[in-house]
């Protein structure tokens, strides 16, 4: 009988280093890497190019409804699983401020929360997975066994933000993030909770990688 793919679900507050740690435990176990920010971040990028209001939750739910896309697992560097739109994946323009500003609110609609449920839950057809975000743990992948949770201290990643060259309001992002209606950030049941304040990227990913293998052996003597 075939294993079920595993998944290491890597929640976490804006600029708490999960995207790095998320990269580097899918390099470390070869797994495929998701990264469910750019996923709505795409969406934020459609439309803006559309001109669809990102303010205007029905708009945005109606764009996400009839937009056009496909998974796709790109094996160049590391496995990484992409949401392609129209075929093309805009790696560099999702990362704008403008499509930034509008990737919160786009990210808030409930609507445009279910599709993304069910489009990041059709990627364990790529097999084993590390995936990172906001609500993985608690409402995408709630059933594995696999969950982290990282944090830092609000200075320690502002300083992070600003040696990227961004400024964000953090404490208002986490504010918006913990209170939306649908899906809000928390910390998943029995999810493995980590501050990565003065840690390095790979002491992050040793944390994750031993606290993964210890369950995994826990979870085969049951």
């Amino acid at each position: 009988m075939k294993e079920h793919p595993i998944v290491i679900a890597i929640d976490g507050t804006s600029a708490s280093g999960k995207s790095t740690a998320a990269r580097l435990a899918a390099k470390t176990l070869d797994y495929a890497y998701v990264d469910t920010g750019a996923m709505y971040r795409a969406l934020a990028w459609y439309c803006v190019n559309n001109r669809v209001d990102s303010d205007d939750p029905a708009a945005v739910a109606r764009a996400c409804r009839l937009w056009k896309t496909s998974l796709h697992c790109e094996e160049g560097r590391g496995r990484q699983v992409r949401l392609l739109i129209g075929g093309y994946f805009p790696e560099k323009e999702i990362r704008t401020q403008e499509v930034t500003a509008a990737a919160s609110h786009v990210a808030a609609v409930p609507k445009v929360r279910e599709w993304m449920k069910k489009k990041q839950r059709e990627c364990i057809r790529f097999g084993n997975l590390v995936m990172e975000g906001r609500d993985i743990g608690t409402n995408v992948f709630p059933e594995t066994d696999f969950k982290f949770y990282l944090d830092a201290s609000l200075a320690e990643r502002k300083r992070r933000r600003q040696a990227e060259g961004v400024h964000d309001n953090l404490a208002a992002r986490d504010e918006r993030d913990s209170q939306r209606a649908a899906a809000p950030l928390m910390v998943a049941l029995g999810a493995f909770f980590i501050d990565t304040s003065g840690q390095t990227p790979e002491q992050t990913n040793r944390i994750i990688i031993a606290e993964f293998k210890r369950r995994q052996a826990a979870g085969k003597k049951r």
